[in-house]
């Protein structure tokens, strides 16, 4: 196939602040985190420590070839106290920015990557009313103080994710039944509110968390238009490859209206959507089907599937009709020569995709260390690049060196400057 990947193509590796900077002391995940009946498998900590080591990690990444840099803002730490900015934490972002620049990444930033401040916890989370304002407000306080270096903006990740947790059977609990679950009870008694009020955003899946979600990702757009109209926005979907077998056919129209095609017609307008796809998710009349028997799996157990990305991406682009930039996709391996083979296989699938026309504007893998992956703690092995908890000491796996290198053959001019 002749090389379809524009020049401009943005060919990078992602993290998300909580994941990978460690004692995100004010945010409510490090909260949920040591929760009697926590469904984290352990805490955060130090994570790795990326607080500190940005410099010599956003180094290493344009040394493997990369050309973009895909990392979050910690709203806990910009805005630790309602009304209350830190200007220490926003110099901090703005020297991450700086660093990117001085080694030519595009940064592409997301506002919100599934962490909160604790205190929007305790005043009703991604359920209240007033959240969408106040996430306009940080957006709004972040632009002021580095939107001048910001080169692609996205502001929700994966809004949807609640909605296909619970087709797993996870979360999705209404308010009135919240008090039933421990860790929900937990947290209540710790903030001294109602359970049903406890609403963070990765287990948020009412109709009201849609309303606020939606709400939040338009006002802090908005927000961010004022300061750079000329800036690249959207948000980015968990968009699984939704198929059944037979007898599922319902159960897999339903998830598929629910996760991934409402989201993505909300997306419509926007100068992009974000799509992160790790593999399908196949129902059956029971709902969610096991893998298949012989299938290779990854580390919790799920489908090795690299096809999955090629066909959200072109759902996407049939559904929401704007660019589609590929802001997620990965394996958790502890075998990097099946990661490596899933990475050819899905940029093949990115390929193919350019060469029938469909606008993608880049390919960034998550993730580019092996780090805290949530409630499964750090387990899943998803890095382009190891990391010796004990040292810290980061060590790029086969994975990266070839997709590094990939970008490196295919990125004939590098974008370095906001647009």
């Amino acid at each position: 196939m002749t090389n379809p990947f524009p020049q401009d193509f943005l060919w990078g590796v992602a993290t998300a602040a909580h994941q990978v900077e460690g004692n995100n002391v004010n945010s409510d995940t490090w909260f949920l985190e040591h929760l009697p009946g926590t469904i984290f498998a352990e805490p955060s900590g130090d994570a790795v420590d990326h607080y500190h080591r940005y410099r010599e990690d956003i180094a290493l990444i344009a040394g493997l070839g990369f050309t973009t840099y895909r990392f979050s803002l910690e709203w806990a730490r910009i805005e630790p106290e309602e009304g209350r900015f830190s200007a220490a934490a926003l110099d901090h972002y703005r020297r991450v920015l700086e660093a990117c620049h001085e080694h030519g990444l595009t940064p592409v930033v997301t506002f919100h990557h599934f962490t909160s401040p604790l205190w929007l916890l305790r005043a009703g989370g991604w359920e209240n009313d007033r959240t969408a304002e106040l996430f306009a407000r940080y957006c709004d306080r972040a632009m002021a103080h580095l939107g001048d270096l910001i080169g692609v903006a996205c502001t929700l990740n994966e809004p949807n994710l609640p909605w296909l947790l619970e087709s797993f059977g996870i979360g999705g609990e209404a308010p009135e039944n919240r008090g039933k679950v421990p860790v929900w009870a937990a947290a209540a008694e710790r903030l001294g509110v109602d359970a049903g009020t406890v609403a963070p955003f990765q287990f948020c899946s009412t109709e009201a968390g849609f309303a606020v979600k939606l709400a939040a990702h338009r006002a802090g757009t908005a927000a961010i238009k004022a300061h750079r109209p000329d800036l690249q926005v959207g948000w980015t979907l968990a968009n699984s490859d939704i198929q059944s077998i037979p007898g599922g056919e319902e159960i897999a129209d339903r998830v598929r209206r629910d996760v991934n095609e409402r989201f993505l017609e909300a997306s419509r307008g926007d100068d992009f959507v974000g799509i992160q796809t790790y593999g399908r998710t196949v129902y059956g009349p029971d709902g969610h089907a096991p893998a298949p028997e012989g299938a290779a799996t990854n580390q919790m157990g799920e489908e090795i599937y690299p096809q999955g990305l090629e066909a959200t991406v072109r759902e996407a682009w049939r559904v929401a009709g704007v660019p589609v930039i590929v802001t997620e996709n990965g394996l958790a391996t502890d075998d990097d020569t099946q990661r490596l083979a899933y990475l050819k296989t899905a940029v093949d699938g990115v390929a193919s995709c350019l060469a029938d026309g469909i606008d993608v504007r880049g390919y960034i893998a998550w993730t580019a260390f092996d780090n805290f992956e949530w409630i499964f703690g750090y387990r899943p092995k998803f890095g382009l690049i190891a990391v010796d908890r004990s040292t810290q000491e980061r060590t790029p796996k086969d994975s990266g060196r070839w997709l590094g290198g990939y970008a490196r053959e295919h990125a004939a001019a590098r974008i370095t400057q906001p647009a």
